[in-house]
């Protein structure tokens, strides 16, 4: 079967698919009402998702805050990850950034997440330090990259 794929910006109807991935990708995943407030009452959010036969199976978010894009989410449903989703979904939130004029890009990550951390150097990001105790739900340190 032919693989259809299509990234786009991210609309409120994609919420409950997009629930789906986040759900079984963290282990504090953000709530329904933490991405409705997002696409209904930021006005610095920018989100975009990744479909594969209509499906959304991925997705990823920034703040836009000035000239700098703060990278907040990037995940793809673990029964779709290892096709390249994650570069698509990068590609797509830095093209879409570069058209609200953001010049530089940052990001948390956590520093076990060497997959996630070599994805982002790909990208041009590079590791510039660590908050200590960043993830909530085990205390583990978190990475900070800037690009």
């Amino acid at each position: 079967m032919i693989q259809m794929i299509n990234t786009r910006l991210m609309t409120i109807d994609d919420i409950e698919q997009v629930l789906d991935v986040e759900n079984n990708s963290f282990a504090l995943p953000w709530s329904e009402n933490a991405f409705r407030k997002e696409m209904k009452e930021n006005d610095l959010a920018l989100y975009v998702v990744i479909e594969e036969n209509g499906r959304v199976v991925g997705y990823a978010g920034l703040w836009v805050i000035g000239h700098e894009g703060h990278i907040t989410n990037v995940a793809v449903h673990p029964q779709f990850r290892k096709k390249g989703y994650g570069d698509l979904l990068i590609d797509r939130l830095l093209c879409e950034g570069e058209k609200k004029g953001i010049n530089a890009y940052t990001l948390e990550v956590r520093v076990s997440n060497r997959p996630a951390q070599k994805l982002y150097e790909k990208y041009g990001f590079k590791s510039v330090g660590i908050r200590p105790k960043y993830y909530e739900d085990n205390k583990e340190d978190a990475m900070i990259m800037w690009k």
